[in-house]
Order: structure tokens, then sequence, then C-alpha cells
């Protein structure tokens, strides 16, 4: 079984950053800079924390896991914005 999660992250080396976000677009479906949406089974889970942990300094940088609950039986994906209005990312992203 699948939950749905937002996984956000805060990362203060540039470097490190470039990592994260190559590891994080294996995982789930980028949302906007550092949040991205990903359905992962437990295990998903597990070898995703890993593969962040290997890379993020733990006294530096923060990432952080929203459980969403279950995928299925959720709906279509609803995002409103305040400000600029959300416009889905469908391009690669390119962070230098």
């Amino acid at each position: 079984m699948r939950d749905s999660y937002l996984i956000c992250y805060d990362i203060s080396d540039d470097k490190r950053l470039r990592k994260v976000f190559k590891t994080m677009r294996n995982y789930g479906d980028h949302l906007q800079y550092s949040v991205f949406e990903c359905q992962l089974t437990p295990s998903d889970l597990a070898r995703c924390r890993r593969d962040l942990s290997e890379i993020i300094h733990h006294e530096e940088d923060q990432v952080l896991f929203v459980n969403l609950g279950p995928s299925e039986g959720r709906g279509d994906r609803v995002i409103t914005a305040l400000g600029r209005p959300y416009s889905a990312v469908d391009a690669p992203c390119i962070v230098v």
C-alpha cells in the first residue's frame, strides 16, 4: 500500500542541495523549489530516507516528510495557491 507524502527540504550547501534534488527526482513529482509529492510504499520511504540521510549534514540541513495518508481513494490532487498561481511543472528543472 502506498501513502502520499510531501517531502520538503532546506539544505544549506548548494552542492548538497543539487544532490538532494537529483535524488528526489527518483521518488516523486517536483512541485515547487524544494517540495516534492511522492507516492511511496514503506520500503520506498525507507530507501528515500536512507538515500537522503547519506547526503545531508544532519546538524545543518532539514528534510520534512509529511504523510498525507493512503494514495488510493484520495481522488484528484487539488492544489490552490495564494499569490502567483500554481502551474504544474512538466519541463525538466535545473538547479544551479
